[in-house]
Parts: structure tokens; sequence; C-alpha cells
């Protein structure tokens, strides 16, 4: 092979797996190909919150609300909406300027549990659960999941590159809950 070809194949299979790259991350190409799939676990995250049960639970609930804040229109926008279920898309930013988005159904079950399931994102399977139990001088906040990637041991990477960053934006988002219930709880 010349030196001409050689660089040419190395060029297209850089521009491939950038291509690959930047679809998983945006979701704008998904795969599920459900051959190899291993999962790991997400969490737990554990949380304990300065207000009862029903305030953590309505201010969990604000992204997904009939009329959210302009602020919370950036981050997530309900595409469907049930009784106990909306199907919601999320907008993460990720480095390089390029935003992660996720399409989940979120399933509401007053005011102590709260499931999410992906259906398209960058990796093919994602179950989440936020279970919120009165303790004395407020809620114990739990976050437990489960993250399956296909293609065995290639999967397994990219699940692990996707899980922490998936796990800093739950943290933060729970922080940022417990403040804001706090807030109201204390008035």
């Amino acid at each position: 092979m010349t030196a001409g070809r050689k660089l040419l194949a190395g060029s297209a299979a850089a521009a491939a797996a950038t291509g690959v790259y930047l679809g998983l991350v945006t979701s704008a190409a998904p795969f599920d190909l459900g051959v190899g799939r291993r999962t790991r676990p997400l969490g737990p995250i554990d949380v304990d919150i300065a207000a009862p049960p029903e305030i953590v639970f309505d201010v969990l609930m604000l992204p997904y609300a009939e009329r959210p804040s302009r602020a919370m229109k950036e981050n997530v926008r309900v595409l469907a909406r049930g009784s106990d279920m909306v199907l919601a898309a999320h907008y993460t930013p990720v480095r390089g300027g390029l935003t992660a988005t996720t399409v989940e159904t979120v399933r509401f079950d007053r005011p102590e549990r709260i499931d999410f399931r992906l259906v398209r994102g960058p990796v093919p399977h994602v179950v989440e659960t936020f279970l919120l139990e009165p303790k004395e001088g407020g809620t114990r906040l739990l976050y437990t999941g489960e993250m399956g990637t296909d293609l065995w041991t290639l999967g397994t990477w990219w699940g692990d590159v996707v899980a922490r960053p998936w796990e800093q934006t739950v943290s933060a988002s729970l922080a940022a809950a417990k403040a804001e219930a706090e807030r109201r709880h204390n008035g």
C-alpha cells in the first residue's frame, strides 16, 4: 500500500470514528444492537433533604410541569404527557460544545417514587429510580440505576465513559433539588 493510500485509509478511519462518537454522544445515531449486552450499576446516590417528601417530589417534578420555567425548558422538553408519566427529551452540555440528548419516559408515583427509562440515548439501556422515604427532619432520597451497553468489552468501556458524567449530572440535579426543596420548606 502506498503512503498516500495509507494516509487516506487512516483519515477515513478517523472520520468514521469521529462520526460514530458524535452520533453516540448526541444520540443522533443511537445503537441498540442487542449483542454482547453488559450492564453496570448507576449510583447509589443517597441525599438527606430537610423537607418533607411531598415538597421534594414537587421540586423533582418541576422540569416536567405543564409550564416549566424558561431555564428548565433549556434542559428538558416534554414531548408527550399522560396522567402519571411523561416522555421527555433531556439536554446535557458535554465537552467540545456538544449537547447530549436523551429521551426518557418518566413515571411518577407520588410522593415516594420517580422512575426513568431510556428510550433514546448514548447507550441502549438505562433504568433509574428516585426513592423518597420520610425520615425524622425530612426526606431520604435514594438514586439507583442500571446502564447497559452492547459489544462486550468495547461496550463496557463506552459504558464507563458515559456513566461518569451521567452520575455527575444526576448528583448536580439532586443537589439543586435539595437546595430548592429546603428553601421552599423553610420559607
